[in-house]
C-alpha cells in the first residue's frame, strides 16, 4: 500500500505554543505519524527530550523509526491517560508541556482496511488498536436498538439517532453489517436530512468510533494527568476536531483557572482559590491556506493553558 501523506494540524502554532524552553522534557499525546514530533524535537537543544503516546500499532512502528534516529525521543504503546504513570518510569515526574492532538491522522483515515472512514469501502473496523477490543461490526452486531441510538445521539449529536438506529437493526436481521460502504448505505437512506456540507453517515460514523475508543472517558483523564505533571510555567496545547471534545477541553481550562469553588459571601485568598492553570491567548483555528491544504483542518480547535 503506497504511504498516505499526512498533515500535522495546526503544526507552527501548536509548537511555537508548547516549547518554552529548548532543555525541557515534552509530551506528545498523540504521535500520529510523526508531525508534531519531528517539529518539537527540531526545536529543542542536545539536552531536549520528547516522550510521545499512540495506541495504533502502526503508529507505533513509525515512531520506531524516529526513536533509533534521535536518542531524545521514546516512544510508547498506550494511551496518553496513563502519562503520569509511564513518566515515572523514565525517573520523570514533572514536564514542560504536553501537547494533546485529538484528530484521528489521515493514514487511518485514508487506509480502507481500518474502517475509520465511508469514502472508501473496508472492513467495519474504526479501532485505534486494532489489535485489541471489538471491532464496530462486532459491536452493531450485538448492540441493542436503544443502545445503538444512545451512542449515536450522545456521541455524534445526530438527530435521526433512533431511526437510523432501528434502520441498522432491520437491515442486521437480513445481513451481518461488515463493510464501511454497508452501514454508509443504510445509514444514508435512514437519514432524512443532513447539512449540505456532510455526508449523512459522518455524525454515526463519529460516534461509533468515539464510543468504541472510550475518546470521551480518555480525555478527562489524560487532561487531569497533564495538569499534574506540568511544571510551573509549563503549557499544555489541546487541539480538538469537533464540538464534543471541545467542550470537555474548553470545560477543563475554566475550572482549572477559576480553582476550588466556595459559597457566595465567604471572604477567601488567592491562595486559597489554588488556581492551577491560565488561559494563554484565544481559541486558533487554521487559516485558509491550511485549510485549503488540508481540508480536514477546518474543524480543528486549539487551545492553550499555562501552569501557574
Amino acid at each position: 500500500m503506497a504511504t498516505v501523506e499526512h498533515y500535522p494540524v495546526l503544526l507552527q502554532e501548536s509548537v511555537d505554543a508548547l516549547v518554552v524552553d529548548s532543555a525541557g522534557f515534552y509530551i506528545d499525546g498523540t504521535f500520529g505519524r510523526g508531525g508534531h514530533a519531528r517539529e518539537i524535537l527540531r526545536r529543542l537543544g542536545r539536552d531536549g527530550r520528547l516522550i510521545a503516546f499512540d495506541r495504533d500499532p502502526q503508529a507505533v512502528s513509525a515512531a520506531f523509526k524516529l526513536e533509533a534516529e534521535d536518542e531524545r525521543f521514546t516512544i510508547v504503546h498506550g494511551s496518553f491517560s496513563q502519562m503520569r504513570s509511564a513518566i515515572a518510569l523514565l525517573g520523570v515526574n514533572q514536564v514542560n508541556g504536553v501537547l494533546l492532538d485529538l484528530g484521528v491522522s489521515s493514514p487511518q483515515l485514508d487506509d480502507p482496511s481500518r474502517g475509520f472512514s465511508f469514502l472508501q469501502d473496508g472492513p467495519l473496523d474504526m479501532r485505534m488498536n486494532n489489535a485489541a477490543g471489538p471491532t464496530a461490526a462486532e459491536w452493531l452486531a450485538g448492540a441493542g436498538e436503544k443502545d445503538i441510538a444512545y451512542v449515536l445521539k450522545n456521541y455524534g449529536e445526530e438527530r435521526f439517532a433512533k431511526r437510523i438506529a432501528k434502520a441498522i437493526v432491520r437491515a442486521r436481521s437480513d445481513t451481518a453489517i461488515t463493510r464501511t460502504g454497508q452501514l454508509a448505505e443504510i445509514i444514508s437512506a435512514a437519514n432524512p436530512a443532513w447539512e449540505k456540507t456532510k455526508h449523512p453517515a459522518t455524525r454515526a460514523f463519529q460516534a461509533i468510533r468515539i464510543f468504541l475508543n472510550r475518546e470521551l472517558d480518555e480525555l478527562p483523564h489524560a487532561l487531569e494527568e497533564s495538569a499534574a505533571i506540568l511544571k510551573q510555567q509549563g503549557r499544555l496545547v489541546v487541539i480538538s476536531f469537533h464540538s464534543l471534545e471541545d467542550r470537555v477541553v474548553k470545560r477543563f481550562l475554566r475550572d482549572k483557572s477559576r480553582g476550588k469553588p466556595f459559597p457566595a459571601g465567604i471572604p477567601v485568598t488567592d491562595g486559597m482559590v489554588n488556581r492551577e492553570l491560565t488561559t494563554i491567548g484565544k481559541p486558533l483555528k487554521a487559516g485558509a491556506d491550511e485549510i485549503e491544504e488540508n481540508i480536514r483542518s477546518r474543524s480543528a480547535v486549539m487551545r492553550v493553558a499555562e501552569r501557574l
